[in-house]
């Protein structure tokens, strides 16, 4: 008969070392997201179709080769800039906008949060998605798909809080849909009104969202 097995105790290798990441796939998981986010700020001047290894190689000092390794295609690249867009205007807009309570008060930390991002602006030529959205909307496949994702769920963001803000009886009735539509639009004037040396943008983007949260 064979011994039986002897089992480990849990507490005999609770206190052992998970095993270390493999160095190659950090400094590569690095890399990709240097390149990335530095395509994102070469998509806010020059659109997304401007992308290039040869350009982001040049800008960043990195052979053309590697990128090309981390990437394997033009179309995953335009994804992973749309992705680092996406998580760089979460962590400026929408996640710290979560500290207001939900509605009229989480609407206009949205609002400034916004104005701060494309003001500063956060990237080079202004709010992503008004710099390529124009120049996909018309041309389906995964780079549009995933623009229109983040559209959507920005504009159904204001929507909700919008909503929840009428709900609460802290604004007018009103149709939610409609006046995040209108919210965005104007968002997306201002952004354009920046970049084109418009002081007074802000004040008027301000104002016009006012006029959706007044008291009923």
């Amino acid at each position: 008969m064979s011994a039986p097995t002897q089992r480990q105790d849990p507490d005999e290798t609770a206190g052992q070392a998970e095993p270390r990441p493999d160095q190659r796939l950090v400094r590569g998981e690095r890399s990709r997201r240097t390149i990335a986010r530095h395509a994102v700020d070469v998509a806010s001047l020059e659109g997304l179709s401007g992308l290039s290894f040869g350009r982001l190689a040049t800008d960043l000092g990195i052979s053309k080769s590697n990128i090309q390794t981390l990437f394997r295609s033009k179309e995953s690249l335009q994804l992973a800039a749309v992705d680092s867009a996406r998580e760089a205007f979460m962590d400026a807009v929408v996640r710290p906008a979560r500290e207001a309570p939900c509605g009229t008060a989480r609407l206009r930390a949205l609002l400034d949060h916004w104005i701060v991002y494309a003001e500063t602006p956060l990237f080079p030529g202004g709010c992503f998605r008004v710099a390529n959205l124009v120049d996909f909307d018309s041309r389906p496949g995964r780079v549009r798909d995933a623009l229109v994702r983040d559209q959507r769920d920005w504009v159904g963001l204001i929507a909700h809080q919008l909503r929840h803000a009428a709900d609460a009886g802290q604004i007018a009735d009103l149709d939610p849909d409609l006046a995040a539509f209108q919210i965005d639009a104007v968002l997306c004037a201002t952004n354009t009104a920046l970049r084109l040396g418009d002081d007074d943008a802000v004040g008027r983007a301000r104002r016009a969202v006012d006029g959706f949260l007044r008291a009923p």
